[in-house]
């Protein structure tokens, strides 16, 4: 029980006393001492080994009887227990008649539907043993194993291979029986015409009996033939056969794993893989069958990950049906929505073109060409067209956008007409005479020349001939010759100067208010000032003209 605290006290100084060495040690049941230094943990028992007395039995081994861990000391398999009866005893079995078991649990070989029980058939009654095995005995999964009982089942299958291998021989002798008639009846007739040759130099029938002999020991490179049963046993490597390891001694070359014996890059780079000896594990990997393969894992992995019950290693049968299934009818997917597409869309007949070997592949055709590249030999290639239309023409044109190039300005038009907007209607030869007027060479050639009786001009005048010589505004397109009047237009240039300095708004000068603008028609003379005031950024003289 439970230690009081003065029980708890006396069993400490205890204790300390024996480890001081003032108190004799503990003995156990055998007499023997404990050392007292030994922890708790270990000094004490479990419950259900203690003893309640001191004891260190439980750390130690226990003894087990030797006889009862043999393998020999098992059941005596069908020992009988003296004679069998002369008849049949109530409670026996009712297949062979003994008493130690029931007909359920009888190993005899039953008895036939309906046939009579006779005294013939009782059996002696079995030895009933009681076998006592140790821990270790008990345990064993090999104990009371006969030996004897595999032998039985070796003997059994070398029997049947044995049966097996005379019956392929009997076939393979009758097959050859015929072929061997014919050929030793061309070899006897051979070995007539050379038998007195060979007078000198031998028996040639014992020559050609060695020559048997040794052929049908020799055997091939990486094989072993067995002349009696006909097999042929291939080596897993021949030796003859160089290490992949050994194809390329260069030390940064592909590497090899000795673990798994396993080089995936090609040891030699500059050999095609399909000339190589060895191109690398990889190369294997990704040829034949091996990509397929690796398709239908993918699918039974992405079918499991959907929550269908497909797995490839389990039933690979099912995985592959599984497979074939979703290929086709992925394809017929693909097929209804190209039929809709083009149903919908059209353009059935853009897709009737040549395969792309075809097209891009060589050709039989052979055409000569002469120095100036006329064709001499036959036929000549036709030349590439573009995807965009050619040689059409609209708005009246007889020539194509870009058929024109204007030097002075940097433009392209059309040649017809020399117009350089795009898709405009086509003017002729009016449009050419235009444009022609219109060009700055031409202006500057007809400009009038001052005559030498003339005054001089004042200032205003010669900044005005200026203006519209720089401006080109004495000759307008369609126009002609164009009458102004000096003074009006003197004043159109003062107002248009005021109303630039103004912003571009039309106020008065003397109370800074907005004018009523009303609707008039602009006349030649206010035209003509805005022009020459106007500043045109596209000429490159613009910056040096002194506006004012």
């Amino acid at each position: 029980g439970k230690l009081s605290r003065e029980e708890f006290r006396r069993q400490k100084d205890l204790d300390a006393a024996r480890k001081a060495g003032t108190a004799p040690a503990a003995l156990d049941e055998e007499g023997r001492p404990i050392n007292p230094h030994i922890p708790q943990y270990i000094s004490q028992a479990p419950w259900y080994l203690d003893t309640g007395a001191p004891s260190l039995n439980h750390q130690r081994r226990p003894d087990y009887d030797d006889s009862s861990n043999k393998l020999d000391n098992w059941y005596d398999r069908g020992a009988k227990a003296g004679p069998a009866a002369k008849k049949y005893r109530k409670g026996a079995c009712e297949n062979c008649g003994a008493l130690t078991h029931k007909k359920q649990d009888c190993l005899e070989r039953p008895r036939k539907k309906g046939a009579k029980f006779t005294n013939k058939d009782i059996q002696a009654d079995e030895i009933i043993q009681e076998v006592a095995t140790g821990y270790d005995a008990k345990r064993d999964r090999w104990n009371g194993y006969d030996a004897a009982e595999h032998k039985r089942v070796y003997d059994e299958y070398a029997a049947v291979e044995a049966a097996r291998q005379k019956m392929r021989e009997e076939e393979i002798d009758n097959q050859t029986t015929t072929d061997l008639a014919a050929v030793r009846k061309v070899a006897k007739a051979s070995k007539s015409d050379v038998k007195e040759a060979d007078a000198d130099f031998g028996s040639s029938e014992d020559e050609d009996a060695d020559e048997d002999k040794y052929a049908d020991a020799a055997d091939a490179v990486g094989q072993k033939l067995d002349a009696k049963t006909r097999i042929t046993v291939r080596n897993l490597r021949i030796r003859e056969d160089t290490a992949k390891y050994l194809i390329n001694l260069d030390p940064e070359s592909a590497y090899y794993d000795p673990k798994t014996r396993s080089m995936r890059d090609a040891p030699l780079k500059n050999i095609p893989a399909e000339e190589a000896r060895f191109a690398g594990d990889n190369f294997f990997r990704y040829s034949g069958e091996a990509p397929e393969v690796q398709q239908l894992q993918l699918f039974a992995w992405q079918a499991a990950a959907r929550g269908n019950d497909v797995h490839l290693n389990a039933n690979p049968t099912q995985g592959e049906l599984l497979h074939y299934e979703f290929r086709q009818k992925k394809e017929e997917l693909k097929d209804t929505t190209k039929t809709s597409i083009l149903a919908k869309y059209g353009g059935a007949e853009y897709l009737d073109t040549a395969p792309k070997e075809l097209r891009q592949g060589q050709t039989e055709d052979y055409v000569e060409y002469s120095r100036t590249g006329q064709v001499i030999k036959g036929r000549e290639r036709a030349k590439a067209k573009s995807k965009y239309p050619e040689d059409v023409y609209i708005n009246n044109h007889t020539a194509v956008w870009g058929s024109w190039y204007n030097s002075s300005d940097g433009t392209w038009g059309y040649a017809c007409c020399h117009s350089n907007i795009h898709i405009s209607y086509c003017s002729g030869q009016a449009g050419i005479d235009a444009a022609e007027a219109s060009s700055a060479q031409h202006l500057l050639a007809s400009a009038p020349q001052p005559a030498a009786h003339e005054p001089p001009k004042d200032e205003f005048q010669t900044q005005r001939s200026e203006k519209v010589d720089q401006n080109y505004s004495k000759r307008r397109i369609g126009e002609g010759e164009v009458k102004l009047d000096d003074e009006r237009l003197a004043k159109a240039v003062r107002e248009e100067k005021k109303r630039k300095e103004r912003g571009g708004k039309d106020m008065d000068d003397r109370s800074g208010k907005k004018q009523k603008v009303g609707s008039h028609d602009v006349t030649e003379e206010e035209l003509e000032a805005y022009r020459m005031t106007r500043r045109m950024a596209e000429d490159p003289m613009a910056n040096y003209v002194d506006e004012n």
